[in-house]
């Protein structure tokens, strides 16, 4: 495995001396009569250079632990057999492709459902062979190339020839970009050189093949290079238990909200306040979700987003393992007075902790609750723990702060912790928000 720390002293190498060059034994008339070479010994450091490279770039260190010998078939206990026999032919496609990496491998399936385990596996197996394999998802694909396309330390050209070129390429969560024109076509290039040059790749999606650019999905589609494999499979973090959960069921419900399919609603060409304040909460959005630090608050009307995009950030890092909490706040009162019931599953001790100390939790609709002294009381001591203890927190609301409770606004309006966004557009008048493959802040 590429590793940049070695604290053992290598070997002189015993063709050039240590030197790192070398002279031609040439007649004094050639061209080349006196030009030094690179030794051997440099090819091979410039060789394990950029396979170092490429592993830091792809982060594996992190997906070490994704193996084939840790990827369990029996999922989560309940599975059915077309469940169990599902993972087994994605791990046996998976395999295969990691024994002899020729074609692509395209994982398809819902969050959780072992898609970038497989694609992890496969990119860890081919890096101990010593195979030059990139390891990225999507959005940071295109992160890497608008940044090295802005950075004056990073030649755009070199980078971009070394992802299309390189020996392995996976791409996890295809679909869940939200890009420009510019990042979409350098997309389409990478994945149109790859196709034409029948380099192997790795694909991983949970979007329909029919939601995906319409060039790319011909592409993944072609039967002589693309295998396609279904994974049929639940989140494999949830429980049996949870799968009636009030905390995580209306995540479920939401799931197919992300940040793929949000729309800047550019075509209703609203003034440059109201844009601006929609693009703004878009990209606040996308970076909480990406690193989930302090509370992220949403105002605004109804219809304008705000559940949306909390809905995306719940998405985005259930995928990335996490088990968040998405809860509309008067359901959540309504289920811990529910626990008080004698047919109730769970104590109020627990649902009530629960929430208290998620990792990460999300309130929609913040301020709709009954107003009693009870409901405030709740909400005010769920407040009050995560704010001591700085913890992940996303809320959105329909009302202006001074409406909200002076204990509860009070912790909100500390800009070391919580960052308010308002989002002024008047409702989506168009149903729910339709993906266009349009600009973001990001790309």
């Amino acid at each position: 495995m590429p590793t940049t720390s070695n604290t053992e002293k290598e070997p002189v190498c015993p063709i050039c001396g240590g030197v790192g060059f070398l002279r031609q034994d040439l007649p004094i008339d050639d061209p080349n009569f006196g030009k030094l070479i690179p030794c051997v010994c440099q090819q091979n450091k410039a060789t394990r250079a950029a396979q170092t490279r490429l592993y830091q770039m792809s982060n594996l260190e992190s997906f070490k632990k994704m193996t084939f010998d840790s990827f369990s078939v029996q999922g989560r206990l309940g599975l059915g057999d077309e469940q169990i026999v599902s993972l087994q032919n994605a791990l046996s496609h998976a395999r295969q492709f990691a024994a002899n990496p020729r074609g692509w491998l395209m994982l398809m399936g819902s969050y959780g459902s072992g898609k970038t385990h497989l694609a992890a596996a496969i990119a860890n197996t081919c890096v101990e062979y010593g195979m030059p394999t990139l390891f990225l998802t999507v959005p940071d694909l295109l992160d890497w190339l608008r940044y090295s396309y802005d950075a004056a330390d990073t030649n755009f050209e070199t980078r971009f020839e070394e992802i299309r070129n390189v020996g392995l390429l996976v791409l996890d969560d295809l679909g869940a970009q939200n890009a420009t024109a510019w990042a979409s076509e350098k997309l389409f290039q990478i994945i149109d050189y790859r196709y034409i040059r029948r380099l192997p790749m790795v694909v991983t999606s949970n979007q329909r093949l029919e939601d995906l650019d319409d060039r790319i999905r011909s592409r993944l589609q072609d039967p002589e290079l693309s295998t396609l494999v279904s994974v049929n499979a639940p989140d494999y973090r949830s429980p049996v238990r949870e799968i009636n959960d009030p905390l995580v069921h209306q995540l479920q419900l939401l799931s197919e909200r992300t940040f793929g399919n949000f729309s800047l609603r550019e075509p209703e060409h609203f003034e440059r306040e109201m844009q601006m304040s929609l693009e703004n909460a878009f990209r606040a959005a996308q970076e909480f979700a990406e690193h989930p630090r302090g509370w992220l608050m949403l105002m605004g009307g109804y219809g304008s987003g705000k559940t949306h995009l909390a809905a995306a950030i719940g998405n985005y890092r259930k995928g990335m393992g996490d088990d968040p909490v998405f809860v509309v706040v008067p359901d959540l009162l309504d289920h811990l007075r529910a626990t008080f019931g004698p047919s109730s599953n769970v104590s109020y001790d627990e649902m009530f902790q629960r929430v208290k100390t998620t990792p990460l939790l999300i309130l929609d609709d913040l301020g709709t609750q009954s107003a009693t002294p009870w409901a405030k009381e709740k909400l005010y001591q769920i407040f009050n723990e995560r704010y001591n203890g700085k913890l992940p927190t996303v809320i959105t609301t329909s009302e202006r702060l001074e409406g909200l409770d002076a204990r509860i606004q009070s912790r909100m309006l500390d800009d070391r912790l919580c960052s308010i966004y308002a989002v002024l557009v008047p409702s989506y008048r168009g149903g729910a928000n339709k993906p266009e493959r349009k600009r973001t802040p990001r790309g």
